[in-house]
């Protein structure tokens, strides 16, 4: 029998009222799979009447989450109402008294003008001036790596990279990028689990970027606007005003969009292709395909797990009657899984026809912001990668960050073959 078939019978003798799948430790150990395959069969939405964030509801096929995603006037993305994460302890901060205010926790109107003092960073004319910068630095990163040796994929190339891209973004000192993904890290951990011991830990470090950022915010205030996120939103009507807390809580939704989403699927295109090593051929014997192949990474991978949304009102969903209050749980990941929607979901296909049908960006007014940006990174990432080596070989047990939200690594042992 194999380990899929023993995990699936355990999974099965849980009752169903029973399943919590907001378990940090059913991500990290890389079982969750199984777990919302049973939800898609037996109870695509899924209550949850007691888990460590209280009680919840599971929605687990795509046409679903698409259904909750387009009706924000129905659920919301409000932080004073929860929030977006099924852990509101994470990325809104409600620690005491460090609420943190970002537009992906708001809904309109006040949403969208604080998205569209941001977006022009991506704006189609931008993205065409970062590629060759973009692929200057994935060159100069790539020719830094020993072959044939082993080394952490995650550090050398995942982190640095992202976090460059980063460093531009926001026109950030160059020399201390690494403060942006510590930052990033601290912002989505779990207490207790290695990155830090406690919500105040949390707290004094997020007040330090927070001071960090204000300088720089002071800085661009008085000079003439530049193509920066922190000069956007400095000169923009829509966010100039924002009280500390605000500014501090979109200056951490930019990070952590624009790092964990681009750096774990940087690391899960490698899983993915070791994984299936009839598709790595594939692309060898035509780099063309990689196209295709980053949007089918991303959908793969599925980097952020979940957003949460609570219901404005009384509401029937998949059959289930959403009483107003409650969260609203959208599993991105399963939906990402899902039969009726995606053709054979379940393998890691590099040509699929239509390899941007997936969840993994969200959808409707809160679509991510940075998705070619995204895109793109890891598009010229793997043409570069493709130029210099035949292989990128897993050569350990890839680890995984505990989390429910974030589906990341921590550390990938690689070695490259020439």
């Amino acid at each position: 029998m194999t380990t899929e078939m023993l995990l699936a019978d355990e999974v099965s003798a849980i009752p169903l009222g029973d399943l919590d799948v907001s378990e940090p430790a059913l991500f990290q150990r890389d079982v969750i799979d199984a777990y919302f395959a049973r939800l898609r069969k037996e109870d695509p939405v899924h209550y949850c009447p007691d888990s460590a964030y209280g009680p919840y509801w599971s929605v687990t096929k795509y046409k679903d989450i698409m259904h909750v995603e387009t009706s924000h006037q129905i659920y919301s993305s409000e932080a004073g109402l929860g929030g977006v994460v099924i852990d509101s302890e994470i990325i809104q901060g409600a620690e005491g008294d460090l609420e943190l205010p970002m537009f992906i926790a708001m809904d309109p109107p006040k949403h969208d003008d604080q998205r569209k003092a941001v977006s022009p960073i991506v704006a189609p004319g931008n993205l065409a001036l970062l590629e060759g910068t973009i692929r200057e630095r994935a060159g100069r990163i790539l020719d830094s790596l020993p072959v044939g040796e082993e080394f952490n994929w995650v550090d050398r190339v995942s982190i640095e990279l992202t976090t460059q891209m980063l460093a531009t973004l926001f026109d950030f000192p160059f020399e201390e990028r690494r403060k942006l993904t510590r930052w990033s890290d601290v912002t989505t951990a779990v207490p207790g689990f290695g990155i830090i011991d406690s919500l105040e830990q949390r707290k004094q470090e997020l007040l330090e970027c927070a001071a960090c950022f204000r300088g720089l915010w002071d800085q661009r205030t008085k000079q003439e606007p530049k193509a920066d996120l922190i000069s956007m939103m400095a000169h923009s009507p829509a966010t100039q005003n924002m009280s500390p807390n605000e500014f501090l809580g979109n200056i951490m939704l930019l990070i952590v969009g624009g790092n964990d989403t681009t750096r774990n699927s940087i690391s899960g295109g490698v899983v993915a292709l070791n994984q299936n090593p009839d598709q790595y051929e594939k692309l060898l014997a035509n780099p063309a395909l990689v196209t295709s192949m980053v949007p089918e990474i991303i959908r793969w991978q599925t980097p952020l797990t979940h957003m949460r949304r609570t219901a404005l009102d009384d509401a029937d969903l998949g059959g289930k009657k959403i009483k107003k209050g409650d969260k609203v749980v959208m599993w991105y990941l399963s939906g990402n899984r899902d039969e009726e929607a995606i053709d054979r979901p379940n393998e890691f296909i590099i040509d699929r026809e239509r390899p941007r049908q997936h969840l993994s960006f969200g959808f409707g007014i809160h679509r991510c912001v940075g998705n070619r940006l995204a895109e793109m990174q890891l598009r010229v990432l793997w043409e570069e990668i493709l130029k210099r080596f035949q292989k990128v070989e897993i050569v350990g047990e890839p680890q995984r960050v505990h989390s429910n939200f974030i589906r990341g690594f921590t550390s990938l042992p690689v070695r490259l073959h020439a």
